[in-house]
């Protein structure tokens, strides 16, 4: 048995690039970029009209004009006019070229328009105001998103606004989630006594699907020869393989033992957790050392993560372990949180204790309260909480005020 931190190592030592795949910007939302962003002219790529009004010459209202003859108007995208004597001025609207020869923009608000005059019904003015100067979001060449960036609807409009019809993200893995047992039954069954419906595999769907990944999904009951076939069909098939169950010591927990007989090399089999101790993960493909680069995959692999089949055990694995693997095999940087213990904890064994806990923001600090439930098959008490914490496993009393880190998945 390993511990989490070796566990964790193990886990982001085997991950991989899946490359990289040109897709409509459209389409790119909650993907990860795989190329810089830069701006392809200036970013406003003109003096930017920023409110509905008139342009005038600054000079002349420090001079004391407060009435200005309107020669024109310069609409939203309209080629730039100019102003042909200083003492007028020009009415514009909002994101119009700033017209030649003016430098300042008065609001609607402040005026009043009589008989083609313009009137100022006010004296503090600016040089410069409600303009957004050419470049100054960025010049020509400026990078204006990270690679690695996940794009969001922010992003979204930054592509548009460069022309990038098309971009360059991150391939998702090929994930089959796999349940096994025969007291499971479909969602829409009525379980005899002795059966429960499946519901493991939806709670890691749905946490895939938060990281843009669509998973397909299969159950296959306890029978180990048809447990091998289809398992060694879907190594040859996809990238990553997450499976729900079998991996105890039952006698019907035959995975480990298919694992073997398939030559998936095991990684490690058990971790000083809890919960999710009996935690199997490895990988079809063997792991060369590199001095300078770490590891290196001699070829493509499989990834085999096989989790504890109890709901919770199989919910803060995916977390704690398959997530960061996922950040790091597409370039992002896994963020890591912590919060203070909302009230003292006691936990014997020598294991790092994930504990369920409610989240609340108190005075400006994020609070962790220990939420009570029955052990790691209890899936409703997932509802009551918002994330785990992490108690290291040197100690067995945490005190309230203390800070650990914590895995949030709200």
């Amino acid at each position: 048995m390993i511990s989490v931190a070796q566990a964790l190592e193990t886990v982001l030592n085997a991950t991989q690039d899946f490359g990289v795949e040109e897709i409509p910007f459209l389409k790119s939302v909650g993907k990860i970029l795989k190329e810089e962003i830069s701006a392809d002219r200036d970013f406003p790529p003109f003096n930017r009209v920023s409110m509905d009004g008139i342009a005038i010459d600054f000079p002349q209202f420090k001079e004391g004009r407060r009435s200005f003859q309107i020669e024109g108007i310069q609409a939203a995208g309209s080629p730039q006019i100019t102003l042909q004597n200083s003492e007028n001025c020009i009415e514009v609207m909002t994101g119009a070229v700033l017209p030649k020869n003016t430098n300042t923009v008065i609001r609607y608000e402040d005026i009043s328009i009589e008989n083609g005059f313009a009137i100022l019904h006010i004296d503090a003015v600016n040089d410069g105001q409600n303009i957004h100067v050419k470049g100054k979001d960025g010049k020509q060449g400026t990078v204006l998103i990270q690679k690695n960036t996940k794009i969001s609807a922010a992003e979204i409009g930054v592509l548009a606004t460069v022309g990038k019809s098309f971009v360059k993200v991150a391939k998702q893995p090929k994930v089959m989630i796999i349940s096994t047992g025969d007291e499971l039954v479909a969602v829409d069954e009525i379980p005899l006594a002795h059966q429960i419906r499946r519901s493991n595999v939806f709670t890691l769907v749905s946490l895939l699907e938060r990281l843009n990944i669509t998973a397909e999904t299969a159950h296959i009951t306890d029978d180990k020869p048809l447990l091998k076939s289809k398992i060694e069909n879907y190594l040859q098939e996809y990238d990553v393989l997450l499976f729900s169950g079998a991996v105890s010591k039952g006698k019907f927990d035959f995975l480990p033992e298919v694992f073997e007989e398939l030559q998936v090399e095991k990684r490690f089999h058990k971790v000083a957790q809890r919960p999710g101790k009996p935690f199997w993960f490895g990988s079809t493909a063997s792991l060369s050392k590199n001095e300078q680069h770490g590891y290196q995959h001699e070829k493509k692999q499989t990834i085999v993560f096989g989790f504890p089949g109890n709901p919770i055990s199989t919910f803060v694995n995916c977390l704690v372990y398959f997530y960061p693997w996922y950040f790091k095999s597409v370039g992002v940087e896994h963020q890591k949180e912590t919060a203070i213990l909302g009230e003292d904890v006691s936990f014997k064994p020598s294991l790092t204790y994930f504990l369920q806990v409610r989240l609340v923001y108190k005075f400006g600090h994020l609070v962790a309260f220990p939420i009570s439930g029955n052990g790691s098959g209890d899936l409703a008490s997932l509802v009551k909480s918002d994330a785990f914490i992490q108690l290291p496993s040197d100690q067995s009393d945490f005190k309230k005020g203390e800070n650990y880190s914590i895995i949030r998945y709200r």
